[in-house]
C-alpha cells in the first residue's frame, strides 16, 4: 500500500491495539508470571516456547526465533505487508487512517478500494440469486448432483450469475458505479466504441477468488448448460486488483493449515480445492487452471518448505505434474507427487472413498523424481532400446535441475536398476546427457538438454553480540531508572555490535519532554524482523529481576569503556613500531599512548544515590 503513515498515528494504532487481546484472539494465552505463553503459530513445537510481555507489548518465540510488536504479530501471521497489518489494526480498532500520498498514488488507491468493493458487492448478489432465484436452480441442482454441501456454498460464497446480457449492466447502475469501472474490474465488456456493455459473466456457477486477506478481487464462472462451443470455465481478466499467476484459490482460508500441517496440497480445481477442505484437509490450495507459476511456488514458499501435488489421473493432469516441477524446484521447495487411481479427481475420491482414504494417498504420497521414473516407464516402453533412451534423458535432465550430485547419483542407480541395465552406465549415460548449462528449458515426458541449476550458497550466519553488550542491552531494556546516566556516560563508540550499538542509540535518545523512548517505540524504529528488531525482543521479552541492576549497568560501561582503550592503545603500539615514522610522529604516538593509559584509571561518576 503505497502511502505514509505519521509516527503519531502509529502509535495511536498500536495504543489501542492491546498485544495480548491481539495475539490471544488467534492462539490460546496461558499467564506464566508477568508473561503469557504459547504453543508458537509460526512453527511446530510440543512445548510453548512463545512468549508475550503485557507491559512492553512485544512478543518473543524462544524456539524459531521471531520476535516483534503486534505490527510485526499481524503482518507474519497474515502474511500482508506492513502497512496492510496497519489498516488491519486500525480497522479493528475503529481508527480511521489518511495516508500522505501523491495523487497519483491516492487515485490508484481509491480505484483498488472502489474495485473491492465492487467486487464483494456483486459476489453477494450472486449468491443471493444462487440461492434465492428460479434461475439458480440449476445451479443450486449441479452442486446438489457433485455432493457440495450448503455449509461449503456459503464458506466460499459460492453464486449464480443469471443467464442474461445485462443483468450486471442493471446492477451497476442500481448501485451507482460507473459502468467504465465495472469493466475495469472485469465484470462487464463495451461494445461500440463503449457506447453499450454487456456482461461477462452468463448463466455460469461463479467461484470469488480472494486474495490472502480474503477479499474477493476475481471470480472463475463454471458453464453449467450443454453449450459445446462456450468455454468450460471464464475467469476474470488482469485487473489493478488480480493477477492470475500471483493468487492460489483457497489461500486466504487454509494458510494457517499449511502452517500447522508443514505441508500444502496443490489439486487441480476449485471443486477439488473445496473437496478437500470441507472434508477437513484444509492445507490445500489450488492454482487458476493447471498452470502453477513460479509466483505460485514463491507464495508457497512463505508457508512451507514442502507440497504435495495431487493432480487428476487423466493424462492432461498428469502432464501438469511434471510441468509443476520447474516452477517449484528453483524457490527450495521439497516436491511430492500423489496419485489417485484413474478416472477420479480428488474430489470424486473423496465422495467414493472418504477423507481418510484420501489421507491415507497424501501419507504415502512419494517423492517427485521416483513419480517421475514410474510415469516415464508408463509411457515409454522401457523393454526396448529407444524407450530405455528416452527415460534416461528425460531423468538426467530433471535431476541435473538440483544441481546435487547425491540426488543425481541416486537417481541414476534407481533408473539404473529400474531398466535393467549396470548403475556405472547408467551414471555414465546420466553424465554424458548432462544438459549445457546455458539452455534452459521446461521439462516433459521427452525432454532437450536442459541447465543446471545452481546450488544456492550458504547464508552468512550474524555474529552475536558480546555477552557484556548483550546483558547491557537487556539492563538498559528492563530498567529505567539507569537510563539517563547511561545517557550521560555511554559512548555508543565503545559498543561494537552494530546492532546493540544502533538499539542502544535509539533507546538513550531522550524526547522532547526529558523522558526515554520506551522499548516498543525502539522496535517501531527499527526494520521489523531484522537483526536488530529479533535482538530487542530477546532482551525484553521476559520481565526479569536484576539485583544490583545499578551496579551491574555502571560496571558493564566500564568495562566497555576499558575494552575501547585497549584497542586503541593496540592501535598505537602498532602504530609507534613502524620504522617509517619520523620522530615527531613516534612522540605523538607515545604521547597518546600514555594519555590512554592515564584515562584507564579514571573511575566513572556513579550513579546519584548509590
Amino acid at each position: 500500500m503505497a502511502g505514509f503513515l505519521s509516527p503519531t498515528t502509529l502509535e495511536q494504532i498500536r495504543a489501542a491495539s492491546n498485544i495480548v487481546d491481539v495475539i490471544g484472539h488467534v492462539v490460546p494465552l496461558k499467564r506464566a508470571g508477568a508473561n503469557f505463553v504459547t504453543l508458537c503459530p509460526f512453527h511446530r513445537e510440543k512445548s510453548p516456547s512463545f512468549n508475550v510481555n503485557p507491559s512492553k507489548q512485544i512478543f518473543r518465540c524462544f524456539g524459531c526465533g521471531k520476535g516483534g510488536d503486534v505490527f510485526t504479530f499481524i503482518r507474519e501471521y497474515e502474511n500482508i505487508s506492513f502497512m496492510d497489518a496497519v489498516r488491519h489494526l486500525a480497522e479493528r480498532a475503529r481508527i480511521p487512517i489518511e495516508f500522505d500520498t501523491t495523487p497519483g498514488e491516492q487515485e490508484s488507491r481509491s480505484t483498488k478500494d472502489v474495485l473491492l468493493k465492487i467486487h464483494d458487492q456483486i459476489a453477494s448478489r450472486w449468491q443471493h440469486s444462487f440461492s434465492n432465484e428460479a434461475g439458480g436452480e440449476i445451479a443450486r441442482q449441479y452442486l446438489q448432483n457433485r455432493g457440495v454441501s450448503e455449509e461449503a456454498i456459503k464458506v466460499f460464497r459460492i453464486g449464480y450469475a443469471p443467464d442474461a446480457w445485462d443483468d450486471t449492466v442493471n446492477w451497476a447502475k442500481s448501485k451507482g458505479h460507473g459502468l467504465n469501472l465495472v469493466e475495469q474490474a472485469g465484470l462487464i465488456l463495451s461494445k461500440n466504441e463503449g457506447q453499450s456493455y454487456y456482461d461477462r459473466f452468463r448463466g455460469r456457477l461463479m467461484f470469488p477468488i480472494c486474495d490472502e486477506q480474503g477479499r474477493v478481487i476475481a471470480f472463475s464462472g463454471r458453464i453449467l448448460s450443454g453449450d459445446e462451443k462456450a468455454a468450460k470455465y471464464v475467469n476474470s481478466p488482469e485487473t489493478p486488483i488480480f493477477s492470475k499467476s500471483r493468487v492460489m484459490f483457497g489461500l486466504d482460508k487454509s494458510k494457517r493449515a499449511i502452517l500447522d500441517a508443514g505441508f500444502a496440497l496443490i489439486c487441480e480445481g476449485q471443486l477439488d480445492m473445496i473437496a478437500c477442505f470441507m472434508a477437513g484437509i484444509q492445507n490445500v490450495v489450488a492454482p487458476q487452471g493447471t498452470a502453477l507459476t513460479s509466483d505460485h511456488a514463491r507464495i508457497l514458499k512463505r508457508y512451507t518448505n514442502e507440497v504435495v501435488v495431487c493432480f487428476d489421473a487423466d493424462s492432461a493432469g498428469q502432464k501438469a505434474t511434471v510441468r509443476a516441477f520447474d516452477a517449484l524446484l528453483p524457490v527450495g521447495l521439497a516436491i511430492r507427487v500423489a496419485t489417485i487411481p484413474a478416472p477420479d479427481d480428488p474430489d470424486s475420491f473423496i465422495k467414493k472413498m472418504g477423507a481418510d482414504a484420501f489421507r491415507d494417498r497424501l501419507t504415502k504420497a512419494e517423492g517427485f523424481f521416483d513419480y517421475l521414473l514410474n510415469r516415464l516407464c508408463s509411457v515409454n516402453d522401457s523393454g526396448s532400446d529407444r524407450g530405455r533412451q528416452e527415460v534416461l534423458k528425460a531423468m538426467a535432465e530433471a535431476v541435473y535441475k538440483t544441481g546435487d550430485a547425491v540426488v543425481i547419483d541416486r537417481y541414476a542407480q534407481k533408473t539404473a536398476a529400474r531398466l535393467g541395465v549396470s548403475g556405472a552406465s547408467a551414471a555414465a549415460q546420466f553424465k554424458k546427457l548432462a544438459p549445457h548449462p546455458t539452455v534452459r528449458r521446461g521439462l516433459d515426458l521427452e525432454p532437450q538438454p536442459a541447465s543446471i541449476e545452481p546450488a544456492a550458497g550458504e547464508l552468512d550466519v550474524p555474529t552475536p553480540p558480546s555477552p557484556q553488550e548483550m546483558w547491557l542491552l537487556k539492563l538498559l531494556c528492563q530498567e529505567e531508572e539507569v537510563l539517563e546516566w547511561a545517557h550521560a556516560h555511554l559512548d555508543l563508540e565503545w559498543i561494537q555490535h552494530p546492532d546493540v550499538r544502533q538499539l542502544l542509540s535509539f533507546r538513550l535518545h531522550p524526547t522532547d519532554d526529558g523522558s526515554f523512548p520506551s522499548v516498543t517505540t525502539v522496535l517501531g524504529s527499527v526494520e521489523s524482523n531484522s537483526e536488530a528488531a529479533l535482538l530487542l525482543t530477546e532482551a525484553a521479552v521476559t520481565d526479569q529481576v536484576y539485583p544490583n541492576a545499578s551496579r551491574q549497568v555502571q560496571d558493564l560501561v566500564l568495562r566497555l569503556r576499558n575494552a575501547q582503550i585497549d584497542r586503541r592503545l593496540n592501535q598505537f603500539r602498532i602504530q609507534a613500531a613502524d620504522p617509517n615514522l619520523t620522530q615527531e610522529q613516534t612522540n605523538a604516538a607515545a604521547t597518546m599512548e600514555l594519555a590512554l593509559r592515564r584515562a584507564k584509571k579514571f573511575p566513572l561518576e556513579p550513579l546519584a544515590g548509590f
